[in-house]
């Protein structure tokens, strides 16, 4: 168990991320994209253009998956598919100017509803979500890696 916490503690913070998950999906998310596909048009709309295996390393998804989700963002005109132009053998995905802006406007979307929830909020405990927001980046960060550091190590053999 991690320092400091209990599994109870843990199962809490599970639950308290997959609720605010929910909310903002479905407060936000109007039905119009999955998200997995919010995800994927939001890191094709941040780099702008993207090889398609760098864009599953990014999101962790199965090039199968992958595909699909670019499909359907392709088909809906979100995102589009093209060779590279240094190796045409290579897909690069690009944001179309309808998928930039779809995600600066359901980023917008999501920005206000946290806004107003936060401000909302006794300044303390805002004050506290503050202080925690390194951690939880570092938490969303670690885990997008599918093995964690120390299951890297012991899967190499690599004592702690």
């Amino acid at each position: 168990m991690p320092a400091g916490f209990a599994d109870e503690d843990v199962a809490r913070l599970r639950i308290a991320l997959a609720r605010i998950a929910r909310v903002v999906d479905r407060t936000s998310g109007q039905g119009e994209l999955t998200r997995t596909q919010l995800s994927v048009l939001g890191t094709v709309a941040r780099l702008k253009c993207v090889p398609i295996g760098e864009l599953a390393d990014i999101e962790g998804l199965n090039p199968t998956m992958l595909s699909r989700t670019v499909g359907k963002l392709e088909a809906d005109g979100l995102v589009s598919r093209a060779p590279s132009a240094e190796d045409r053998r290579a897909i690069q995905v690009k944001v179309t100017p309808a998928g930039r802006a779809l995600h600066l406007r359901l980023r917008r979307l999501r920005t206000q509803l946290f806004t107003e929830r936060l401000t909302e909020l006794p300044a303390g405990r805002a004050a506290e979500l503050l202080a925690a927001l390194p951690a939880l980046e570092a938490l969303a960060e670690q885990m997008r890696s599918p093995l964690g550091p120390a299951r890297e190590r012991s899967r190499a053999g690599v004592s702690q």
